[in-house]
């Protein structure tokens, strides 16, 4: 894995004007950045990115099972008493998923580490799907990148497939977002050109559009109404909405379903650490409330993690990672280091959730960056990668988007 000096479009502003990517630049500084990129190997994607995110997703797929039999636990993942019903019911009823993107540290060497599962409402769905694989395109034909250079992308296509799948030709589907948000727009505009490459009649409106009819079914802004809503709205707000007393009875399948409130969730990393404990690929995680005695000198961790705990407790010593179980963008989020808090997200958002504490795992450097790697699922299997970079430790809202592509070191 590396990151490669390359020549910008000279017309970049207007190709991203005419592909209405309004957020290519955010607050006077670049969001979308091609002076550089990073190559990867194919077998560094397929072996330790793509395989490992899809057998991620089957093991998060087991804990879901777990969780929804829990009302102790889902409590503790901070789900509403009276919304627990409502999730694990989605999971019983086999309520479809469609997307999300797993958040892994990678440095080319080693196994990527999960660090967190957006599979609720990840955004930077039009950046990885469309965006830069213009760029591979364009950049091959300036021939800026080596002959038969790849990229790992098929986002776009395996969506218009399962939405094939799940719905049937003509069936209509909608899709809302907040407002006056131009990256939660190009998100569910993403899903739209998608469903209706699938055939499937797509309608946007604002979130705050979303009604409900006399006969408790949701409408949308022209009183239709809406059998299936792709809503870029978080469950765990949507759980503590007035409008959440609707669902059961709405007859709306939504997408995500409710059951995705236990996986676009931090405290599905300690569950995972409990059910695969030393995965290659996961970090030792646990909720705070069970170990903060034992991160005091002396203390003891709770009774059901003690030995869990006990066997990482050196390194958990030296450094982990606190996070609230809903944040997003960072936000919330510190490192601790020898007992020392020495850095931590401005954000303040979230401080009032439960939180995790999760092993460190410091990302790789290049020239003053650190990337994340978004291994985007769709379905069950991972089908494509972005890449977000930021200059501090904690990935934030502030971060860059860059490209990548696959070829040999050689090339």
């Amino acid at each position: 894995m590396q990151k490669l000096d390359l020549p910008e479009r000279p017309d970049l502003a207007r190709i991203a004007d005419e592909a209405g990517f309004t957020f290519a630049s955010m607050h006077g500084e670049p969001y979308w950045d091609e002076t550089s990129a990073y190559r990867l190997t194919l077998a560094q994607v397929e072996n330790d990115i793509e395989d490992p995110a899809t057998e991620l997703h089957a093991m998060t797929r087991e804990a879901v099972a777990r969780i929804v039999t829990d009302h102790k636990l889902m409590a503790q993942m901070g789900i509403p008493e009276n919304r627990m019903d409502l999730v694990s019911d989605s999971w019983n009823r086999s309520e479809p998923e469609l997307y999300g993107r797993m958040d892994l540290a990678y440095d080319g060497t080693g196994p990527a580490k999960l660090l967190e599962y957006n599979a609720d409402t990840p955004t930077s769905l039009y950046e990885s799907a469309a965006f830069q694989w213009q760029w591979l395109e364009d950049q091959l034909a300036a021939g800026h990148l080596p002959q038969g250079a790849d990229q790992f992308n098929g986002i776009h296509e395996a969506l218009v497939e399962r939405l094939r799948d799940l719905f049937p030709e003509g069936t209509d589907l909608h899709f809302t977002g907040a407002p006056d948000n131009p990256e939660d727009y190009a998100t569910v505009e993403q899903m739209g050109w998608a469903a209706r490459e699938a055939g499937l009649g797509a309608h946007y409106l604002d979130l705050d559009k979303v009604g409900v009819s006399k006969g408790g079914q949701f409408v949308d802004d022209q009183d239709r109404v809406i059998g299936t809503l792709f809503k870029l709205y978080p469950w765990e707000d949507l759980l503590r909405d007035d409008y959440a007393r609707h669902i059961k009875g709405a007859g709306c399948l939504f997408i995500e379903p409710a059951w995705k409130a236990v996986v676009s969730n931090k405290g599905l990393l300690p569950v995972l650490w409990q059910m695969f404990p030393g995965h290659p690929n996961l970090l030792p995680a646990f909720f705070a409330d069970d170990v903060a005695d034992a991160l005091v000198a002396g203390g003891r961790p709770a009774p059901h993690v003690g030995r869990a705990f006990d066997a990482v407790a050196g390194d958990f010593a030296r450094a982990h990672v606190v996070k609230p179980i809903f944040s997003r963008e960072g936000a919330g989020v510190g490192i601790v280091e020898n007992g020392t808090v020495t850095e931590a997200s401005q954000n303040r958002d979230y401080d009032d959730h439960p939180r995790i504490v999760q092993g460190y795992a410091p990302l790789p450097e290049f020239g003053g960056f650190r990337p994340v790697i978004g291994a985007w699922i769709v379905g069950e299997t991972c089908v494509g990668m972005g890449i977000r970079e930021d200059a501090s430790r904690i990935t934030q809202d502030l971060s860059r988007f860059k490209p990548h592509f696959i070829a040999d070191p050689a090339a």
